[in-house]
């Protein structure tokens, strides 16, 4: 059974720092491209960062620079360090694992940046 389960949302206040973290179980780590997306009030999800199984990385514009994903192979983890943060980065952001032809998601964390 494949799970995704997220941590590391609150409440924080406009130019701090949050960090989330994913840890998946029962899919193959070392294959997946994993990623963060996010689900703004009232607005369609959207791709925030990936990484692939090579380590590869890409950014949404609204975050680069301020927003960094790493992986973490030996204990199967993928965090989002999330600096700078602005109101708008308001959203439940959810975790997903890609294989290319199929895709989990997990459940989401709610992350809401204060003015």
């Amino acid at each position: 059974q494949v799970r995704l389960v997220e941590s590391g949302g609150g409440l924080v206040q406009a130019g701090g720092s949050l960090r989330l973290s994913c840890a998946p179980s029962g899919i193959d780590f070392r294959r997946v491209t994993m990623g963060w997306y996010r689900q703004p009030p009232g607005k369609q999800r959207e791709s925030v960062a990936l990484i692939s199984s090579g380590g590869i990385t890409r950014y949404e514009d609204s975050v680069k620079g301020r927003f960094s994903i790493s992986r973490d192979s030996a204990k199967n983890t993928v965090v989002l360090q999330m600096n700078s943060l602005k109101p708008e980065d308001t959203a439940v952001y959810y975790c997903n694992a890609d294989y290319g032809y199929s895709d989990y998601w997990g459940q989401g964390t709610q992350v809401t940046v204060s003015s």
